[in-house]
């Protein structure tokens, strides 16, 4: 592979016009599609599978026009203080905010709360619930913008008004700390290359993969159902790994014209190495995201491909984008250790000849190892502890900040209805194998009323034909709490034993019903998962290493780190540890979507520095030094890039938590702090004393199965073999010049 990739780097280094043309020509082309494609489409959500979807699925074959999954809204009145929402005049105010909520285009029904005795025992709340054509994701913003209006319209009468339920589901802002991390990643980058220029290569190109991809997902996404947070996935990851793997392979080629290669060689050898870890490395990001379809939620399936294509794009770039540019730039891209005049170049160092941080570190790590890894051990040990009391579950209006409106109307409804009413179940039973259907939704009813934490049963609304119907139910528990989950399991458990004498079918569903299935299927998921990913990468990184124990301590290391970013995020998130900082204003489970989100994404990324170091490693015991001076010169080349490449990435994802979601600030924190733990701790200190303690057995391979692998040649012993082969050819003049080169 390097001497494929090494032509190809001096190909494109050569043919540099030719190679910016094509990728601007992909760049022009994407944003045109993106441009001229129709407006995208309402997304759909589905969770093929679970009760609750199938449940769905039969109310919209049994109760044609229902919209079951459409969205809806509660909008909550309270009256001032000493009257009641039964006095004349709040009555008014509440009728007329009724008609002119039924005016909607999308609304198919407005229930009257005196009409349907949604008014509090007390009389001082009451709500009217507005049901949609549509779901939350695919309303109309002139929907969302009537309903806000009414809601005005009836503050301005003297009521206290909020609105909750999904039907306000807005696409999250991020703010501008997403541009602050580009800004941080610039900063580093001119720092490590020390020239404008040079840092300026990496975060072009991850621009321009980041702009194909987001546009090439704008341009399908109304015909592949694409929603809003496909693009923000795409762009956050493939931010990050386009500036990383430019980096990687600008860094290497400054290193080459440090040992004396000219240009087109120093290209050609730069993407021939650091080329291959980058492509190895981004092989290992997109069967994580790939990986993402095990789960079988069609939406996480479609941002995985989505982001994963986006990474192929950035290797891409890396590999051909990369070299034209340097072609470019010539001699104002300085070798490794010089700056350019406006950063201090020219300047005498201080003490020349010292060695750098990555050399003191590693020197340091290889004498004392133990007691290095005894040390990382622990303190990722130590940060896990909390990951123990993770409690998972998926955002409802009540995890939502007191200063919204949803969380307002979510608590103005316990207090006038009790915590339950904010998570009702729907019950759908199917008698139509049934003789006697109506006895059969009595008894359902009836069955339901005697269980435990069960506040309210509606009686039963069956359908035209009389064979289906819809049982309300209100729990007593909040719609997050462990004891409505239990009393949705109960329903189904009771529900089999009834379809046997009454010949009919139960199912739960609803939204309290449907993510409690979405986190059962994502927590059934995590482990299948877990094995297929990680079990491809090991597989991957033996080809890579030519080794059983280096892939096996990465995988190991990853474990580490996750599961102590995972302990940090319920530190934060559940907890409320430094909640003021991150500006977490209500604490809660976390997000159910967290850990196979985290292992799929944070587990590709880990390996990019993996690759990028312990290929140095390699490359140098390969060509003759011993297993712990290996190590030293691993980090000598590749310290000070991996360093870089890691504040830049989590200067990335930092960016995401100043989001108005708490959903996308979760998992922008989660992922910072993965890469943290995993860079900083894992591939800085505990990778280093495994491999001083491992020695040579670190590299141990069986025989049979080095004959069996491909030789992928990731540290370029081909281009070294390639390299003699040409200096013993040539003639004694030339020999001097090469000598000299």
């Amino acid at each position: 592979m390097a001497t494929f990739l090494y032509k190809l780097g001096r190909l494109a280094f050569r043919r540099r016009h030719f190679v910016a043309l094509i990728w601007v020509a992909l760049l022009t082309l994407a944003g045109v599609g993106a441009a001229s494609a129709p407006p995208a489409g309402n997304t759909s959500f589905s969770i093929p599978g679970t009760e609750a979807q199938k449940a769905f699925d039969l109310l919209e074959q049994r109760f044609p026009g229902m919209s079951a999954d459409g969205a809806t809204a509660r909008v909550v009145f309270k009256a001032p203080g000493g009257e009641k929402m039964t006095d004349a005049g709040n009555k008014a105010a509440v009728e007329k905010t009724v008609k002119e909520l039924k005016s909607g285009s999308e609304v198919t029904s407005v229930a009257d709360p005196y009409a349907g005795h949604a008014v509090s025992k007390n009389g001082t709340i009451a709500y009217a619930s507005v049901k949609y054509k549509v779901s939350g994701m695919e309303l109309k913003d002139t929907s969302r913008d009537a309903l806000k209006e009414a809601a005005q319209h009836a503050r301005d009468a003297g009521l206290t008004v909020e609105v909750g339920g999904d039907a306000l589901t807005a696409t999250p802002e991020t703010g501008s700390s997403e541009a602050i991390g580009i800004v941080i990643a610039a900063v580093v980058l001119v720092i490590t290359f020390g020239s404008l220029l040079a840092a300026g290569f990496p975060l072009l190109t991850a621009l321009i993969g980041v702009g194909i991809g987001v546009s090439t997902i704008t341009a399908l996404a109304s015909a592949l159902d694409l929603g809003t947070t496909t693009s923000t996935l795409a762009s956050m990851i493939g931010l990050a790994v386009g500036i990383d793997y430019a980096l990687f392979i600008v860094s290497r080629y400054r290193a080459e014209l440090a040992e004396g290669r000219e240009r087109e060689e120093a290209a050609g050898r730069a993407v021939g190495t650091a080329g291959s870890a980058v492509v190895f490395a981004g092989l290992t990001v997109v069967i994580a995201l790939v990986g993402l379809s095990v789960v079988n939620i069609p939406m996480l399936t479609k941002m995985g491909v989505a982001a994963a294509g986006t990474v192929a794009i950035a290797v891409l770039i890396a590999l051909t984008l990369i070299p034209a540019l340097l072609g470019y730039a010539g001699r104002r891209v300085k070798p490794a250790g010089q700056k350019s005049k406006l950063l201090g170049g020219g300047r005498t160092p201080k003490k020349p000849g010292r060695p750098n941080m990555g050399t003191r570190w590693a020197s340091f790590v290889v004498r004392r190892p133990v007691a290095v890894l005894l040390l990382g051990v622990l303190g990722l040990g130590a940060a896990a502890i909390p990951a123990a009391s993770l409690e998972l579950g998926l955002p409802d209006d009540g995890s939502q900040p007191t200063s919204t409106t949803q969380r307002r109307a979510y608590d103005l409804l316990s207090e006038g209805f009790g915590p339950g009413f904010n998570g009702p179940l729907m019950v759908v039973v199917d008698a139509k194998g049934s003789e006697h259907p109506k006895a059969a939704f009595t008894k359902v009813g009836d069955e339901i009323k005697g269980l435990k934490d069960v506040v309210t049963v509606t009686p039963a609304v069956p359908n035209k034909a009389g064979d289906t119907a819809t049982i309300t139910v209100v729990p007593g528990s909040k719609p997050s709490s462990q004891t409505t989950e239990d009393l949705v399991h109960t329903i189904r458990d009771k529900g089999v034993d009834i379809a046997r004498s009454t010949d009919s079918k139960i199912l739960v569903t609803g939204t309290t019903a449907m993510n409690i299935d979405v986190s059962q299927k994502l927590n059934d998921a995590l482990l299948p998962y877990l094995a297929l990913v990680v079990g491809l990468a090991f597989l991957l990184l033996i080809v890579v290493f030519r080794s059983i124990l280096v892939p096996l301590k990465a995988a190991l290391g990853f474990l580490l780190s996750v599961l102590a970013a995972l302990g940090a995020v319920v530190a934060v998130f559940q907890w409320g540890w430094l909640s003021g900082l991150m500006n977490v204003e209500q604490t809660g489970p976390v997000m159910s979507m967290m850990p196979i989100f985290m292992v799929g994404v944070v587990f590709g990324l880990a390996m990019d520095y993996e690759v990028f170091l312990v290929t140095r490693m390699r490359e140098a015991y390969v060509h003759g030094e011993k297993p712990s001076q290996a190590v030293v010169t691993g980090f000598k080349h590749g310290a000070r890039v991996v360093t870089a490449a890691a504040v830049i990435m989590i200067a990335v994802f930092s960016g995401f938590i100043g989001s108005s979601e708490a959903m996308v600030k979760m998992i922008g924190f989660g992922l910072a702090v993965a890469v943290f733990f995993d860079a900083f701790i894992v591939r800085m200190a505990v990778v280093p004393a495994v491999l001083a303690l491992l020695g040579k057995r670190a590299w141990w391979l069986p025989k049979w199965l080095d004959r069996a692998l491909p030789n992928v040649d990731v540290e370029g012993e081909g281009l070294r073999a390639q390299s003699e082969a040409r200096r013993k050819d040539a003639d004694p003049d030339e020999e001097k010049e090469l000598v000299r080169a």
